[in-house]
């Protein structure tokens, strides 16, 4: 995604509603000297790329984000660490670079992606027992997630 249509994602993301070219325009215009029509155009590519959907209202359109920015930023993070030939040495590079609060951050979204944690059953002692296997599968957030973070629309660069 350019410069530009970040900027307007910014504000489709942050108001999360169904925005008009002229809203956003106007807001833009309190930063840089843009016209409408760039805003217009900035908009059908976004749409065309399928990062909004549109309805039209009389003579215009109304755009809304189809997916959050957080998973644009999961998309972005899966398709560059996908690119490399050693992953786990991106990873440790990626986590090399990261503040104290950034890594606090990841170690709660890993305990989230994980669950609860699930304790093994005792084994059993008495010699003559035989073992059963009563364990349940561990079902974890991603199981049970509908969105793909790595399936956002357009995905990265496109």
């Amino acid at each position: 995604m350019g410069e530009l249509e970040d900027a307007v994602m910014t504000r489709v993301w942050k108001w999360n509603r169904p925005v008009t070219v002229r809203e956003v325009l106007e807001d833009l215009q309190q930063e840089r000297s843009i016209a409408y029509t760039t805003v217009m155009t900035v908009l059908d590519n976004l749409h065309q790329k399928g990062w909004v959907r549109r309805e039209a209202e009389g003579r215009a359109y109304r755009y809304e984000a189809v997916s959050t920015r957080a998973a644009y930023a999961a998309a972005l993070m899966n398709d560059a660490w996908s690119q490399s030939d050693n992953p786990a040495a991106a990873l440790v590079a990626f986590f090399g670079m990261m503040s104290d609060e950034q890594r606090r951050a990841l170690r709660d979204a890993v305990r989230i992606v994980q669950g609860p944690e699930t304790s093994e059953p005792a084994p059993e002692t008495s010699a003559d027992s035989t073992a059963s296997d009563t364990s349940t599968p561990d079902t974890t957030a991603a199981d049970t997630t509908e969105e793909n973070p790595g399936s956002a629309p357009g995905g990265p660069g496109r």
